[in-house]
């Protein structure tokens, strides 16, 4: 009878230790998707779906080694540099997915999206609230730096975003600008002096190429569809 007490009551205690694990794992995965809603991602998109082969510029072991999150911990900067359809974005979004697995605070962004938003709330004298709003972000990530020029107060306030996360907080950034041509965008020099150097103090500096994947997939795909087309007939 004891022998058949203690089996049963093992048995009662493996079924605990199931229910309370899943309930840790619904718990942890239910935390890793309000923080990837939370992201504003503009599409999910992870590193896994990435095609390192088509941007061979681009090291594969670097990606995944950050993917890891020691530069989440050491607040370093991440920047992305290349032509547009090189991968630019959909690397900067995979890292921000690896970051929300591993349940931080993450937050995507245009610059536009980010200047526009803090030249409103300026209007409405918000400046302070909605800046330490971007602040709180652990994985702070600025999509198309260098794509539209910026008026000297827009500057001044994506300066401001950069400035408060130097060495506090980790910042991703993707331009189809060597730095060399910041000044096309940031009017003012010195602003975009002090820009650069906190940019890429400690940065990541990753190189994605100038040969769009996206216009040889499309190329691709019609001869394909062409070799398809004259093998029917």
């Amino acid at each position: 009878m004891a022998d058949e007490a203690m089996r049963e009551k093992q048995s009662h205690m493996g079924y605990l230790e199931v229910l309370l694990a899943a309930e840790v794992d619904e718990r942890e995965h239910r935390t890793v998707q309000r923080r990837i809603t939370e992201a504003h991602l503009p599409r999910m998109k992870t590193l896994e779906e990435f095609d390192f082969a088509q941007t061979p510029k681009v090291s594969a072991a670097q990606i995944r080694n950050l993917a890891e999150g020691g530069y989440i911990e050491r607040a370093e900067p991440i920047v992305l540099i290349g032509e547009c359809g090189t991968g630019k974005t959909h690397l900067a979004t995979g890292l921000c997915v690896a970051a929300c697995r591993q349940r931080k605070r993450v937050r995507f962004t245009t610059a536009a999206a980010l200047v526009n938003e803090l030249v409103e709330a300026n209007h409405q004298n918000q400046v302070r609230r909605a800046l330490s709003r971007w602040h709180r972000y652990e994985v702070l990530a600025i999509d198309e730096v260098g794509y539209v020029p910026l008026a000297e107060q827009g500057a001044e306030f994506l300066f401001q975003v950069i400035a408060d996360r130097t060495e506090r907080a980790a910042l991703i950034i993707t331009t189809n600008l060597p730095f060399s041509e910041w000044t096309q965008v940031f009017g003012n020099a010195r602003l975009c002096k002090a820009l650069v150097d906190r940019v890429t103090d400690r940065a990541h500096i990753i190189e994605t190429g100038t040969e769009s994947y996206r216009f040889r997939r499309t190329i691709e795909s019609r001869q394909k569809k062409k070799l398809e087309g004259a093998k029917g007939k």
